[in-house]
């Protein structure tokens, strides 16, 4: 016999998992680990953290390789401009989705690529 147990809704700790992307800005590598963490953890106990948690991975991930892909664009100039771009997704959206989060509704990052389904 199967034992079903109920996920149980906690939207702070999912906005605290959201706003944990910017410790990338602290302490470089923290955005991916903090994350990483609590969404391995926790992602059986609480609605919606497996979800969310791909979507940051995702999230995360991809403004990795955007930023790979740009190092070799500095020396044209573009580059720059797109790293600056891509700092200030990695900042906005993690705060726009943690309010998001917070109340209840759900969350998106844009230009993400899909890698952790």
């Amino acid at each position: 016999m199967e034992t079903y147990t109920a996920l149980r809704e906690d939207r702070q700790m999912l906005m605290l998992m959201h706003l944990s992307q910017l410790l990338d800005f602290i302490t470089g590598i923290g955005g991916f680990i903090v994350p990483l963490i609590l969404w391995a953890t926790q992602k059986d106990k609480i609605q919606d953290m497996d979800d969310q948690g791909k979507d940051i991975m995702n999230f995360q991930i991809s403004l990795f390789i955007y930023s790979v892909v740009c190092i070799p664009l500095v020396f044209i100039g573009i580059g720059i401009i797109l790293l600056i771009l891509i700092g200030i997704l990695g900042f906005v959206f993690p705060i726009i989705n943690a309010i998001k989060a917070s109340n209840g509704e759900p969350t998106n990052y844009p230009l993400t690529i899909n890698i952790i389904k």
